[in-house]
């Protein structure tokens, strides 16, 4: 099978600090079958900051599940998720 071509979207999290935000949101990438490519996180006090690279060029699902996903697991975990086009992520954050 030939692969897609790259389509990096980033993914990112905001919220209190509790066990099982990584690995939660790691299943959810995995079983739409999406890449994830890089993580970077902080906690800073009791506030939990996470970027997350990923591909989803070879998603089994459309971006509009993917958010509703995410969108699911941010109301269960008490978290704002969002994801985005990496070129309007980069557009939006240029110094």
């Amino acid at each position: 099978m030939k692969k897609k071509t790259t389509q990096l979207c980033i993914v990112t999290v905001i919220g209190e600090d509790h066990v099982g935000i990584v690995g939660r949101l790691a299943m959810v990438m995995a079983r739409a079958n999406i890449n994830i490519l890089d993580i970077t996180q902080k906690v800073f006090e009791e506030t939990f900051v996470m970027t997350m690279a990923v591909d989803v060029a070879m998603a089994t699902i459309g971006m509009d599940k993917i958010k509703s996903r995410l969108d699911r697991m941010g109301e269960e975990m008490a978290l704002k998720i969002t994801i985005q086009d990496d070129n309007i992520f980069k557009a939006m954050h240029r110094v």
